[in-house]
Order: C-alpha cells, then sequence, then structure tokens
C-alpha cells in the first residue's frame, strides 16, 4: 500500500478529469483564503492518517475504474462533476488532501 500510495499522492491539479473553471464568487469574495496548494510526502501524509484525529480526509481525484481498483484506505471518490459541498467535512479547519495518478 506504501508504493502506491507514493505513486499517488499528489495535488489534484492536472488529474485526467475535466477542469471546471473556477467560480466567479470564489475568486472575487473578500474572505476568501488564497493559500496556496501543498504538496505532502508520503510519510506526512500516512502521518496525518494515522493520528486518526478526524481533521484528516482524503479525495481520489482519478477516474472510477482506478477508484474501484485500488485507492488509499478511507479516500472518498471525486466524481468527474467535482467535488461538492455534500462531499466535504463540515470543519472548515480540516485538512484536505487530493490525489491522483498523473501520468504527465
Amino acid at each position: 500500500m506504501r508504493a502506491f500510495a507514493l505513486m499517488v499522492v499528489v495535488a489534484a491539479l492536472g488529474c485526467a478529469k475535466k477542469e471546471a473553471a473556477p467560480s466567479p464568487a470564489a475568486s472575487t469574495s473578500p474572505t476568501a483564503e488564497k493559500a496556496p496548494f501543498k504538496e505532502l510526502t508520503v510519510d506526512e501524509v500516512e502521518k496525518r492518517l494515522a493520528a486518526k484525529d478526524g481533521k484528516t480526509f482524503v479525495f481520489d481525484a482519478n477516474p472510477r475504474e482506478v477508484f474501484d481498483k485500488r485507492h488509499v484506505p478511507g479516500a472518498v471518490y471525486v466524481p468527474d462533476e467535482g467535488v461538492t459541498a455534500s462531499l466535504l467535512p463540515p470543519d472548515k479547519s480540516a485538512a484536505l488532501i487530493f490525489y491522483c495518478a498523473n501520468p504527465h
């Protein structure tokens, strides 16, 4: 499993899914934070998941057939339509980890 995680723990940007245009409200909102995405190492992800503190959530942005074959335990599948509020945890301070196996 560790080898698989090493292969796929990358930022979700650039995955094979259709990219949606950013929401105008999200980019112009005065309260929207503009923090950059952070890449995590396999060890960092493993440590966060091992803590089981309810503050780390993993999302798999691979195509459905890849997700069905294998995924990080506990990962939530991200459908082609993208992430919706119903997929996200209510805790706004939670760490959200998105990954895909981007061959590019």
